[in-house]
């Protein structure tokens, strides 16, 4: 008789459903952009991040561009991005990602960025130009730019968002009695402040939480309330993924059941537009984000 290995609860409940697996990236359209990025020497958060939907996005001709470098000098426990002192910037980049983009010829462009906390400005010139030099390129593009912490500058936080882009995100990632844990430079409350400004300036607001990292569900209703306090119109839902054994791990996977109940909730509590779901990354379908009324 075979014996069967003994397989423990603890393992069984890191082993990812089958409503987590997704395709490789393959095709034509991914390879044209997978050129495009490495011609450029661009930076995606689509691969610094181990998103599961590249393939997706790629295959569509769309991605998610990382300025300011690759290296952040926050060290968040769930975050695949390198943490360390940022090498010095490029002035270059927003020529080279703009340009990229008209060569990509992309109708809607997501453009995130590492934090880069020992600049003054935050980085935020290189924001504000990287959005209007695209937008000159290519006046057709919409354009989504997922904002980091500007720790409570928000001079530079007003350059960041004045570029002319459509919709303006800056993720929660989690709820406030996990802050500690997950994000420990950052501030809940701050965060909420950002994006209450930004509202306050009339912008598209937007923010993102991951789920399964030991949130409950009375956790995640309150975040929903305090966002739609703070002005939020979009919100993004998605489970977390550990991407390596060095960071933090998956406390639960979230059912798709659980992520549809969480979608109909937030619409209920005063959210305009909910994108929810165990793949759902901040720029999925962001296309679509683009028409929420505001």
């Amino acid at each position: 008789m075979i014996e069967l290995p003994v397989v423990s609860k603890e393992e069984k409940k890191r082993r990812k459903p089958d409503w987590l697996r997704v395709k490789l990236p393959v095709g034509k359209e991914y390879a044209k952009v997978r050129k495009l990025v490495d011609n450029y020497k661009l930076h995606t958060i689509c691969e610094s991040g181990n998103c599961p939907n590249m393939g997706e996005c790629w295959g569509a001709g769309t991605a998610t561009f990382m300025i300011l470098g690759n290296v952040c000098t926050r060290s968040c426990t769930f975050c695949a991005v390198a943490t360390g002192r940022p090498p010095e910037y490029d002035e270059e980049e927003p020529q080279r990602v703009a340009e990229a983009i008209k060569l990509m010829g992309v109708k809607h462009a997501v453009i995130t960025s590492v934090n880069r906390d020992e600049l003054k400005d935050r980085g935020a010139e290189i924001w504000y130009q990287t959005v209007v030099q695209t937008k000159k390129m290519s006046p057709q593009t919409t354009i989504e730019t997922l904002i980091p912490d500007v720790k409570g500058n928000w001079e530079a936080l007003y350059r960041m968002i004045n570029g002319g882009q459509e919709v303006i995100s800056h993720n929660m990632e989690t709820v406030e009695s996990l802050y500690r844990r997950v994000r420990p430079q950052a501030k809940y409350a701050r965060s909420l402040e950002q994006i209450k400004l930004t509202k306050e300036a009339g912008k598209r607001t937007k923010s993102g939480i991951m789920l399964g990292v030991g949130e409950q569900i009375d956790e995640v209703h309150k975040a929903m309330d305090d966002l739609v306090e703070h002005g939020l119109d979009i919100l993004t839902l998605g489970q977390y993924l550990q991407p390596t054994k060095m960071h933090l791990e998956v406390a639960e996977f979230i059912h798709p059941d659980q992520f549809d109940a969480y979608r109909e909730e937030g619409l209920k509590r005063g959210l305009k537009y909910v994108e929810s779901g165990p793949l759902v990354r901040s720029s999925y379908h962001a296309e679509r984000h683009v028409n929420v009324p505001i």
